[in-house]
């Protein structure tokens, strides 16, 4: 830690080194929210403290899709009229938002919550795929909506292929249908950055597996 920061009141270091933390917020960054802060009105940073109270006092993951929401289930899961025999499967809460963006997806969702990274130490039993597993084993045995197909909507990076085709193989010799989307998508792009167009593209020519 640089000379400059010891000089700082512990509660302002404690905030520059809580911001540094957040994906793409390098420490100069970091200082410069916590100044924001403390040069914003009482109102604004108050704001920004009950909201992050909230966050972790309010979510949870869905009991079906696995899904951030305050509701269980959440919105998605509990419409009727999306067509439950449909599930597509993303890394990211973010990358739903990204497919319902593009209003070409009626079905449901899975949400793994990552991907599988020997490197990072992140591994099958690390992420939702038990679930999914079991989403697609009730509707088999009719315990459950009957899942017809599975859309792998991982990102095209090595992990995401890697862990869609981990999937692939669990699914093996069951009579759920698995598709993957279509190569609309750029390859080392991340689903959340993908236009409407792109995404509806890929959702639409998605391929057998």
């Amino acid at each position: 830690m640089s000379q400059t920061i010891k000089t700082l009141p512990p509660s302002v270091t404690r905030l520059i080194d809580a911001f540094s933390q957040l994906p793409g917020i390098g420490p100069k960054s970091a200082s410069r929210l916590a100044y924001y802060l403390l040069r914003a009105p009482s109102e604004e940073s108050l704001a920004l403290a009950d909201a992050l109270r909230d966050l972790r006092a309010r979510t949870r993951y869905c009991s079906i899709c696995q899904n951030i929401t305050e509701s269980d289930p959440c919105e998605v899961c509990a419409d009727p009229t999306r067509d439950q025999g449909l599930l597509c499967v993303v890394e990211e809460p973010l990358d739903v938002t990204a497919i319902e963006r593009s209003r070409s997806f009626t079905g449901l969702y899975h949400v793994l919550h990552g991907v599988i990274s020997p490197m990072n130490g992140i591994g099958p039993d690390d992420l939702k795929i038990r679930e999914l597993l079991a989403r697609a084993a009730r509707g088999a045995a009719r315990e459950g909506p009957a899942v017809r197909e599975i859309i792998l909507a991982t990102n095209p990076t090595l992990e995401g292929e890697n862990t869609a085709a981990y999937i692939q193989r669990k699914l093996a010799g069951s009579p759920v249908r698995v598709t993957r989307l279509a190569r609309g998508l750029p390859v080392g792009g991340d689903l959340e950055y993908a236009d409407e167009v792109t995404l509806s593209r890929a959702l639409e020519g998605r391929q057998q597996m």
